[in-house]
């Protein structure tokens, strides 16, 4: 055990390093990991690295059943298999053992849901400083919230690379520009509208707390970096005063941005490169929005529908 202790923590290290996974994603993978390994030592199945080698696919089915009577759905359990199937090439790398029970079942599928993005007026209401002002909060922080939204709806950040903007980041945002660091580390261009550079002007203006390039632009109440929780309860405010559905979330607008470009004729590859996706297939889901939005128009308006 102790040797698979080691791989383990050398395992996760090469997943922050090598292939550069956001903190997020080895915290996860580490979990399931430990969860596998947990079970295979509690039952007996396997306490090192000889006998991990040695699992059947029958155990690994076990293992699964046992997830899912603990409540785990299918998603959740298919990124499971992908983080032992990782541990596994890792382990077949370092000490030349292959699991092959890891590679002969089959991953339970995930239902694949659409995106929902919110319609087009709610959206930029969502960026008005006006609306997301409450009159108890300091008016400062009404234009940050605002500021933060009109990031994901006017540029289709996620509210991590949002979050992550530094001070030295707003001089290429006043050129119009901003690279922004996503996931797997990716580096992407990503145009600045107008409009957004002025809510972020906006905001400064009124920020209590000067900032150095190396420090975030989004601070918290108390001057600390802006946590996206706080982000994600003034959305949920917002929500009530627009009547917006529970799927409004500051991720949904990340879509909106996607759905609403693709409607007025974006091309799909250059969607792919603003949004930092590693693979086409990934923003061709938004292809299936649009497409549902206009079979609902043609039911909801042709008189032969």
């Amino acid at each position: 055990m102790t040797e698979l202790a080691t791989l383990y923590t050398r395992w996760l290290d090469a997943l922050a390093k090598e292939r550069r996974a956001s903190p997020k994603t080895v915290e996860a993978y580490g979990r399931d990991l430990g969860h596998f390994l947990r079970f295979c030592s509690d039952t007996g199945m396997a306490r090192g690295c000889e006998a991990l080698a040695q699992l059947a696919p029958a155990d690994i089915r076990a293992f699964l059943a046992a997830r899912r009577e603990a409540g785990v759905g299918n998603r959740s359990l298919g990124r499971q298999i992908a983080a032992l199937r990782g541990f596994a090439r890792f382990l077949e790398r370092e000490t030349g053992m292959r699991c092959e029970a890891l590679f002969a079942i089959r991953a339970p599928k995930a239902p694949r849901s659409l995106p929902r993005p919110v319609a087009p007026a709610p959206a930029r209401a969502l960026c008005d400083t006006e609306l997301v002002e409450d009159g108890v909060r300091a008016p400062w922080i009404a234009a940050r919230d605002a500021a933060v939204l009109a990031f994901l709806y006017g540029c289709g950040l996620r509210i991590s690379e949002a979050l992550s903007l530094r001070g030295r980041d707003l001089a290429t945002l006043e050129d119009g520009s901003l690279t922004v660091l996503g996931k797997g580390g990716r580096m992407r261009a990503v145009p600045v509208l107008p409009q957004v550079r002025e809510r972020v002007r906006e905001y400064l203006a009124k920020c209590p707390y000067v900032g150095t390039p190396d420090e975030p632009i989004f601070r918290g109440a108390r001057g600390g970096p802006l946590s996206p929780r706080i982000i994600q309860a003034t959305m949920a405010r917002l929500r009530g005063a627009l009547g917006l559905p529970s799927s409004a979330t500051p991720h949904a607008l990340r879509h909106a941005f996607a759905t609403h470009l693709l409607a007025r004729g974006g091309d799909l590859r250059a969607i792919q490169e603003l949004l930092g996706h590693a693979s086409l297939s990934t923003t061709q889901v938004y292809t299936a929005v649009d497409a549902h939005r206009l079979l609902d128009a043609y039911r909801n308006a042709h008189p032969r529908a």
